[in-house]
């Protein structure tokens, strides 16, 4: 069965990843570990945004070894760029050091364009007949509507992979998938890349 994976790279960061030791992450062995052997993965499509190094200066650089390792090790894939979008927003503090000093001016960075690059892929690879499975790595509920129409006009296979192992996948998304599967962190621990990657000068951060 023709595959796609379709992954959400900062809902998976989010849900799976931060807080771990395993960021070098070979997303084809998550994929292929999780998914049946009759799922033949036929594209990885990678959806991400360049990260700022306002509070980490050395965040872009891990990024973009780690995007350049992908590319170079797992020929299937493909990275699609969003962007982030900063602006200045008033929060309120919820314990305020100073007594009155209930409101403060926070920089707010929000990643834009993912969730609708992935819905138009999503959407224009089933017209174009490329998979008879799309498998979505991701829990954004904004990619209902995507599934909805993939399952009513083209009669697509629809596998939804959660990124967490804890809590339950969006509602939205549970209605047009289906199978649905976990990452547990045993599957990210044994899916990680090579520390060097083969023919190549690219290597795990040290601080990875």
């Amino acid at each position: 069965m023709r595959t796609i994976v379709y992954i959400d790279g900062f809902n998976l960061y989010y849900g799976a990843v931060k807080g771990t030791p395993y960021k070098w992450l070979d997303l084809k062995s998550v994929c292929q570990k999780l998914l049946d052997p009759h799922n033949r993965i036929v594209a990885i499509k990678y959806f991400t945004a360049r990260v700022s190094g306002i509070v980490d200066h050395g965040k872009p650089q891990r990024q973009e070894i780690y995007l350049r390792a992908l590319e170079r090790h797992i020929p299937e894939l493909k990275i699609h760029y969003g962007h982030f979008l900063s602006h200045v927003v008033k929060a309120p503090l919820a314990n305020p050091p100073v007594k009155g000093q209930r409101i403060v001016e926070i920089l707010k960075t929000e990643e834009k364009g993912s969730d609708v690059n992935i819905a138009v892929h999503l959407l224009n690879d089933a017209w174009l007949n490329a998979y008879d499975c799309a498998v979505v790595v991701s829990n954004d509920s904004d990619l209902a509507e995507a599934l909805r129409l993939v399952k009513q006009h083209h009669r697509k296979v629809i596998g939804l992979i959660f990124p967490r192992y804890k809590g339950h996948p969006s509602r939205e998304l549970m209605k047009h998938a289906d199978f649905i599967k976990k990452i547990r962190p045993g599957v990210l621990a044994s899916s990680q890349l090579p520390s060097l990657i083969p023919g190549t000068s690219l290597h795990k951060p040290a601080d990875w």
